[in-house]
């Protein structure tokens, strides 16, 4: 049976150059780039999963979420 539901904040930013950058500071590494906004919250949000999917694989988690949901920073 499943854990409880994950929710992470994904914080962004825009560089100077133009580029965004989403952060989701509780899954380490998961700091991603986009063209705009959207995407770079779209990749985060990608690669977060891919994370917890990973961490479940390898035992790094011990139980499946029941959910993640993902709340943008203020």
């Amino acid at each position: 049976m499943g854990g409880e539901t994950v929710r992470l904040m994904i914080e962004i930013d825009r560089e100077r150059d133009g580029r965004w950058i989403a952060d989701i500071p509780a899954l380490p590494g998961v700091i991603v780039y986009g063209a705009t906004r959207d995407q770079a919250i779209a990749k985060a949000k990608a690669l977060a999963l891919r994370v917890i999917a990973d961490e479940i694989e390898h035992g790094e988690r011990p139980h499946a979420p029941a959910g993640v949901s993902f709340d943008l920073a203020a």
